[in-house]
């Protein structure tokens, strides 16, 4: 879904989407294992910019939702509440001079589909989906818990240790590090 700039006023316009595909497309596409628990709901206001030698969109937005991740330690759902704010700049392409002072003209077959902003035909374009999908992997937290607390899975048996312990033995770590458990730390005063 591509936005001419031109299309847009100079006041600038906001913009709804709560298209659930916008997010299972790139999910499923990429293996991702997150299922959305409450519609995600993202907002945005787009202002167009030209000035200073620079063109591009300010854009701001929202994305509110739930969705349910595999636990970091145990494997089993955690559910993730994504309330993310963010502002950023998208500025376009520009045609930049090579060493023999000729104009390098930006092939619209070279920018890939997921670019968030690009020049086509001599028109500025704006994908905001793209932005979304973006703005939506960065939310995702990088080790989600199911509990702060989580206890994890047992090294030895996998067991999920949440749901009680198991029988096997405790492991006493490196054996070349023993000396080093007969220190004990010090407070400071």
């Amino acid at each position: 879904m591509w936005l001419a700039m031109s299309d847009l006023p100079a006041e600038g316009r906001r913009l709804t989407f709560d298209d659930q595909a916008i997010w299972t497309g790139p999910l499923k596409e990429f293996g991702i294992p997150c299922t959305i628990l409450t519609p995600l709901k993202a907002e945005l206001f787009v202002l167009p910019h030209e000035g200073d030698g620079v063109r591009g969109c300010l854009v701001r937005g929202t994305i509110r939702g739930e969705v349910s991740l595999p636990c970091n330690r145990c494997a089993e759902d955690a559910k993730v509440v994504i309330n993310s704010e963010f502002e950023t700049f998208e500025p376009f392409p520009v045609e930049q001079d090579d060493d023999a002072g000729a104009q390098e003209r930006i092939n619209i077959d070279d920018i890939p589909d997921e670019e968030v902003v690009r020049v086509k035909d001599g028109v500025a374009q704006f994908n905001p989906q793209a932005l979304l999908w973006e703005e939506f992997s960065l939310a995702l937290p990088v080790k989600p818990l199911c509990r702060p607390d989580c206890k994890g899975l047992c090294p030895v048996c996998g067991h999920n240790q949440n749901k009680g312990s198991c029988s096997c033995a405790a492991e006493e770590g490196d054996p070349r590090l023993a000396a080093l458990r007969l220190f004990t730390p010090t407070k400071k005063q």
